[in-house]
């Protein structure tokens, strides 16, 4: 592994390496995502209970790609605090957040990543409080990124800038159904190689989760039904 001021450009290409979009990963031949629907009348509006399960696809992909999983694991441990799991796998990918949902909204954690844990203090605000959302809004904060492989070593540390700003709001439709979203864009600066793309832009919807995520994967499917709530 790399030091501490060592080789940022190697680190960087070792983490896009484990990004969800790696266009030289073999793709499979695959019919349409099939899932089983369960009506969940307990959903959050940041949907992260136990098992729910999504799928998803690179825009210009056709069904017959392998698809993105992205499922919640559920409550575990992150650095000591409790936290919920969530991992995406799928094409070589393996990735898992480490998330915290109260009043305040959303907040992440750390991610780790095959041999590499990222550590943020304070945790990255991703989400606001619910009735926060509006067209307009922005927020932005400031995180310490410590980066150690799965001994705990230290390889790399530096500091994350993030803000977001939400848009619009409007219809859309994937091969999972037809929603209303929250356009939001966000914009990353760090100094340790740059982990995240400067500026990416996602959709969110109250009870579904993300119809696009930042990585411009579209949603196909999920294995939850909604009394209400959702579409």
């Amino acid at each position: 592994m790399l030091g501490m001021t060592s080789r940022p450009a190697a680190l960087s290409l070792l983490l896009a390496a484990a990004t969800l979009l790696a266009g030289c990963a073999p793709r499979q031949t695959a019919g349409t995502v099939v899932t089983a629907k369960t009506e969940v009348s307990g959903v959050s509006f940041y949907p992260h209970e136990t098992g729910l399960s999504w799928w998803y696809l690179p825009e210009g992909d056709t069904s017959k790609d392998t698809p993105y999983t992205l499922k919640t694991l559920g409550p575990t441990y992150f650095q000591g605090q409790p936290v919920i799991a969530s991992q995406l796998t799928g094409r070589g990918a393996d990735q898992t957040w480490y998330r915290t949902y109260d009043s305040s909204g959303v907040k992440l954690q750390g991610i780790h990543k095959p041999g590499v844990t990222i550590i943020l203090s304070p945790a990255w605000q991703e989400a606001p409080a619910e009735t926060a959302w509006r067209v307009g809004l922005g927020w932005e904060g400031s995180s310490k990124i410590t980066i150690a492989d799965d001994n705990g070593k230290v390889q790399n540390q530096g500091t994350l800038n993030y803000r977001y700003d939400v848009q619009d709001s409007r219809q859309v439709t994937t091969p999972a159904g037809t929603f209303t979203v929250w356009v939001v864009t966000r914009q990353i600066r760090d100094d340790v190689g740059g982990l995240f793309p400067a500026a990416q832009q996602y959709w969110f919807t109250p009870y579904v989760g993300d119809v696009r995520t930042p990585e411009n994967l579209l949603l196909t499917a999920r294995n939850f039904a909604l009394k209400s709530g959702g579409k």
